[in-house]
């Protein structure tokens, strides 16, 4: 009996022992399907995270790319504005230009057509003077002194005008006879004055601010003695003035003819 109790004994401390290894077992496998769920639960967060990275790598780039994008924008519109103001500027001294050409072609002609217009309002008393003359000598009690008093003070009137106008009269009566001035028409012999001294005058001269508007044809004298060499020279110039103008006269005849 003894015997059977410890063989009892011993079977039921097997079942035991069998069934606590059991559990061991299972509880190794789930802390190894625990580890392994841990370990794929790692990678898949390694990649998220990867994912995750690349995602915010992508989206700096389209953000910068958005900002470039905004930065050329604003500079292209910037360009075009500053371009429309230099042309509008270049539109404006283009039609200043063609304004100030028209007004300095306008004022070219203007003065042109009316540089003697202040000569002509300085002149038209004289010809008033002149028509008030005719009438008095046309009429029947014409009286010669005052037509004659009238004639002068008419012909001081011109005279006034045109001395305004820088017309200066020559009359070289007694001056040495200037070839750039004087027109010798004759040559005379005098014991009286120096060789070539103007004995007349003809027709006076005019000068115009100072330069020669019409040189005053003069009668010049000589004389039969010896002279001396400057006085040859301008005796010399005084009657090629006299040949040179009656073969100037001599053409004029022969063109009337």
């Amino acid at each position: 009996m003894v015997s059977d109790d410890s063989t009892l004994t011993k079977n039921n401390e097997n079942p035991v022992s069998g069934s606590e290894t059991t559990l061991n077992e299972q509880q190794e496998m789930k802390n190894d399907l625990t580890d392994a769920n841990d370990g794929i639960n790692d990678v898949f967060s390694k990649d998220n995270l990867v994912e995750d990275d690349t995602l915010s790598g992508k989206t700096d780039d389209n953000l910068a790319t958005d900002t470039d994008v905004e930065v050329l924008s604003a500079n292209l519109l910037k360009a075009e504005e500053t371009a429309e103001k230099h042309w509008n500027d270049l539109l404006r001294a283009r039609a200043e230009l063609d304004n100030v050409r028209r007004r300095a072609e306008r004022d070219v002609e203007n003065a042109h057509k009316y540089a003697v217009e202040k000569f002509v309002q300085e002149l038209l008393p004289v010809i008033d003077s002149l028509e008030m003359g005719l009438i008095a000598a046309n009429s029947e009690n014409a009286d010669i002194e005052k037509l004659k008093e009238g004639t002068e003070l008419t012909l001081k009137l011109f005279f006034d005008c045109v001395q305004k106008f820088g017309v200066q009269v020559t009359n070289p009566v007694g001056e040495i006879f200037d070839p750039e001035f004087h027109q010798a028409m004759s040559m005379q012999e005098s014991n009286e004055h120096k060789p070539n001294t103007v004995l007349a005058v003809m027709q006076k001269g005019y000068l115009l601010h100072g330069r020669l508007a019409r040189p005053a044809m003069v009668v010049v004298s000589k004389t039969g003695g010896e002279q001396s060499t400057d006085n040859k020279n301008n005796a010399s110039n005084a009657e090629q003035g006299v040949y040179e103008n009656d073969a100037v006269i001599g053409n004029n005849i022969d063109e009337q003819a």
